[in-house]
Parts: C-alpha cells; structure tokens; sequence
C-alpha cells in the first residue's frame, strides 16, 4: 500500500510550558503501515528562533523527508526549550567584535587588497622603467604581460585548477592557514588590478610612440591601431566600474566580450606592423615576449567557445517565481556550475548546480532559476528545451569550504539552490541550514524540501508569508556556537550576503560568500 503524506496533528499543550507558535509541517513516512510516526525534536540546537509568531524547523525520527512548510498552515504548541527571543539576544551579543573590524572587512576586503598589491606593483614598476628609459616594446611587453593575467584570471581551466589547489588543504591544517585559502574566489582582485594596470602600460606606450611619430604610410597607420586598442581598453575599464556594472550588467558582458575580442584581433595586427618595420618580421617575433603571451591569450580565450554546442534542457516548472532545468550533456561535481545562453552572441548567465541523482535518475543534474530579470522571467514563462552551453563546469567559492569539517549554511530566497551543491560531496562538512523565503513549499516544491533535508535532517526554514523577513544574524551566531561550527557560507542577495558576511567577520568568525565582482 502506498504511503499517504503524513500531517503533524495540533498537541495540546499548557500555554505555561512553553511558547505558541505557528508552523505548517508535512511529513511522508517511510516506516512500514501499522508503526506509530512522531515527532521529535533534538533539545541541543535551535529548532528556530523567532520574536514573534513564527515558523520551526522539525524533523521525524521515523521519517527521510523535511519539515514541508506547507501553506495548509496548522497550528500546535511547542515546549522546545531552546526558543529565546531574538532581541534579547541580539541585546546580548556575546561575540565581542575586532577592532577596526569595519574597516577591514568593508573597506579592506582581500579584493581589495588584491587588487591593491596588483596595481601598485605596476605603478611602481611603471614609474621605475620611465625614469630608467623605457622603449616602446617594452612597454608593450609589460601592457602584454598584464592582459594577459587578466585573461587568464576568468578562464575556466585556469579557474578551476585554482580551487583544486586551494580546495586541497587538509582539515587537520591550521585554521589561520585554511580561512586565508577559503578567500581564493576574491582573485577577482587580480583580474580587476592587472587590467587596470595594463592601461597604465599602455598608455605609456602610445604617449611614447606618438612622440616619436614621424610621418609615413607605415608609422600613421600603426599609429592608428595603437590608439584604436588603446579606445576599446578604456571602454572595457569604463563599463567595469561596479555602479555601470550592476545597473547595466548586460551591456557590461556584451562590451567586455566583444571589445576583448577585438583588441586581440589589433593586437595582431599592430604587432606584424611594428615587425614590419625591423629587418626580420620573423626574427622580431620570435624574440619578442608580447607575441608569445598573446598566442596564449589567444589560446585562452578561443577554448570555451571551442566546446559551444546547443544542448537538450528539461525543464520542471516550480512555481510563478522558479523554476528547475535539468540537463544530461554532461557530469558536474560539488561545488562546479556552468554558463547557459538562449543565444549564444548574447547575454550568458552562470548557475551553480547539483546533482539529480538523488530525485530525477533520468538527468545527471540541475540548476534553480528564480525570477529575478528579464532573462530569468522569460525562461520561467517560456520554458525552453534547449540552450546554448560553452566551456567546462566551473569551480565556485563553495568548493573550498570543504576544508572545515563543521559549517553553517545560511541562504535565502533562490539561493537555495547553489546550497543543494553539497548533497553530492561525500567528503561534505556537517552543516546546519538556514533558508528564509517566501512560502518555501509553495515556491520551491516539496522534491526541493526533501534535498534540503538531505544538507541538514533539522534545518531551519524561516517562511516569510508569516513571519515577515527575520534578522538572520542573531540566528547564524546562536547556532554557530552551539554546533561548534568553524565556518559560515551565505548565499544571498548582495545586501543580504554583505551584512552575514561582515557581521560574523567582526566577530571573528570566518564567513564567505560570493562577491559579485562579475
């Protein structure tokens, strides 16, 4: 006989012994017809920690499923023990915060600081050459040598062979040594640092070819390219400044690819002009460290395109608000996700993935896709069964919170589903979930509920339909402490994630999250 899905029923319980809460639970039972299923709940962590009336995360002895927080929403009384108001206790924050801690973890974040090293160093260099007396080729060495980092920095090879070095560190390493290592994904900075800088070196390359102009066929119209690279660097610095970069992110792609692609196709051709006026075209080349580093950078940047293929997509409508694709064109591991398009010339979006072997046999693994922008409202309405993938899955900053054996997960909204990465790694931390989002079961689906489940048998999922949006720090340090957990991973909104972030950094306590830096 098949199992029906098993409704906690209301427990009378004295008002005294405890407080009243509101919660909506669904539970399928997978204990044989004729046992008695009930409910349990473990007195040593928090169960859920609201002011005010408010959502619990439980979970069945007897049961593999999650809490479902279902918008039935029945009502009990609980007696946990471990309830506390939440404005107590954020009155009576025990983590005593660093000093200057502000200031390090908001103005000087490791970005920044990369960033800052990459620069700097240029600009030193920079300065030293032209008082010494550089030469136009080497200037352009150096404007080629920092392309090229830049480059590289966003190639998915080179990416994901960063994360597995890094990703690699033992826990029985110090811990000093494993937060430093957690901070890899911030090597944004370096792309950030080195491109600006190679602006630099190029500036000074054309201001130095200019004044050593003497007219000829040859000379104006390498003279040209010089400046035409020079227009399409400055664009590329310019649509890359964070304000243009989030209001218009579109436009940010669209610039940053095809003005990468053209200043490579110049590049080209103002290196054969500038050989062209030596003896050797040849000779001139093959001693020249620029067109060495360019045929790498060409390399680099042709690779992902190479494996561009229009795949078959299956998508599983969640809700108005989400949706679920799944693919089979390939394997992904923990941590990795990958890049899709509708058309591949056009605006390309990332999605950290998971596994589907747990729930659809029949694909290898998915991505949640919730309503956010054009792009993502369109594929919820339209729902496509196919789209353009390039390059390999990519390693995220999840990845390397392998390292720590104990972590809080904390995530809102869609965010859930680069959380679910981590229901494949067997060699997973223990974790502890914290999900707030809007009528989760309604939105998400009790299949997405169960997976969550499978990251934490009692995690806490905050439904904003009741309680409104809660301050999730006093509930991420609460918990923190009592799973003696060594880390935090927050996914979220920007905002959202800056404030966990920050919050438990100045606390002492190392917490990541993505930077948005792309």
């Amino acid at each position: 006989m098949e199992d029906k899905p098993y409704t906690s029923p209301v427990e009378e319980k004295p008002a005294s012994a405890g407080i009243t809460v509101t919660i909506e639970t669904t539970t399928t039972p997978t204990e044989p017809s004729g046992k008695k299923l009930g409910h349990t709940r473990q007195n040593d962590s928090v169960s859920s920690t609201f002011s005010q009336a408010s959502a619990i995360s439980t979970s069945s002895t007897n049961s593999e499923k999650p809490l479902i927080v279902n918008e039935k929403r029945l009502t009990y009384q609980s007696t946990c023990p471990t309830i506390v108001d939440l404005e107590a206790q954020t009155e009576e924050d025990e983590y005593k915060q660093k000093p200057l801690g502000r200031v390090r973890y908001t103005i000087l974040t490791i970005y920044r600081r990369l960033f800052t090293v990459a620069f700097m160093g240029n600009a030193i260099a920079f300065i030293i050459m032209m008082i010494k007396g550089a030469t136009p080729m080497d200037l352009v060495n150096a404007a080629a040598v920092n392309i090229a980092v830049c480059g590289l920095c966003r190639q998915p090879l080179v990416i994901n062979t960063l994360f597995l070095i890094f990703g690699s560190i033992p826990r029985s390493a110090p811990i000093r040594i494993r937060r430093l290592a957690c901070k890899i994904f911030h090597f944004g900075g370096v792309h950030s640092g080195t491109g600006v800088a190679s602006v630099i070196w190029y500036i000074g390359f054309a201001a130095l070819y200019t004044y050593n102009y003497t007219p000829s066929v040859i000379n104006t119209t390498v003279l040209t390219f010089v400046w035409a690279v020079l227009g399409f660097l400055l664009s590329i610095v310019i649509v890359a400044y964070p304000t243009f970069r989030m209001r218009l992110h579109d436009y940010f792609e669209l610039t940053h690819r095809f003005a990468n692609w053209i200043i490579l196709v110049l590049f080209w051709i103002l290196l054969i002009l500038l050989g062209k006026q030596e003896a050797n075209l040849g000779n001139f080349l093959l001693h020249l460290p620029a067109f060495w580093i360019i045929i790498v950078l060409t390399l680099a940047t042709i690779h992902p395109w190479l494996l561009l293929r229009k795949i078959p997509v299956k998508p599983e409508p969640l809700s108005a608000h989400a949706i679920r694709l799944h693919f089979s064109h390939t394997e992904v591991v923990f941590g990795q996700g990958i890049s899709v398009a509708k058309h591949p010339l056009k605006d390309w979006h990332s999605f950290a993935c998971f596994t589907d072997k747990f729930d659809t046999p029949d694909a290898k693994f998915s991505c949640i896709v919730s309503k956010v922008g054009d792009w993502t409202k369109s594929t919820i309405n339209d729902q496509p069964t196919h789209l353009w993938k390039r390059g390999v899955p990519t390693y995220g900053f999840g990845y390397v919170l392998r390292m720590f054996p104990k972590i809080i997960v904390v995530t809102t909204g869609s965010g859930i589903g680069p959380c679910l990465s981590f229901i494949e790694d067997a060699n997973r931390p223990d974790m502890r979930v914290i999900w707030q989002t809007k009528s989760p079961l309604k939105t998400y689906g009790q299949r997405t509920l169960d997976l969550v489940h499978r990251m934490d048998s009692n995690p806490v999922i905050l439904d904003t339909s009741i309680t409104g949006r809660v301050d999730m720090l006093p509930i991420v340090l609460r918990l923190f402490k009592e799973f003696n957990a060594e880390a935090v991973c927050c996914i979220s909104n920007p905002m959202m994630t800056k404030k966990i972030v920050h919050g438990c950094e100045m606390r002492g306590i190392p917490a990541y999250g993505p930077i948005f830096d792309s």
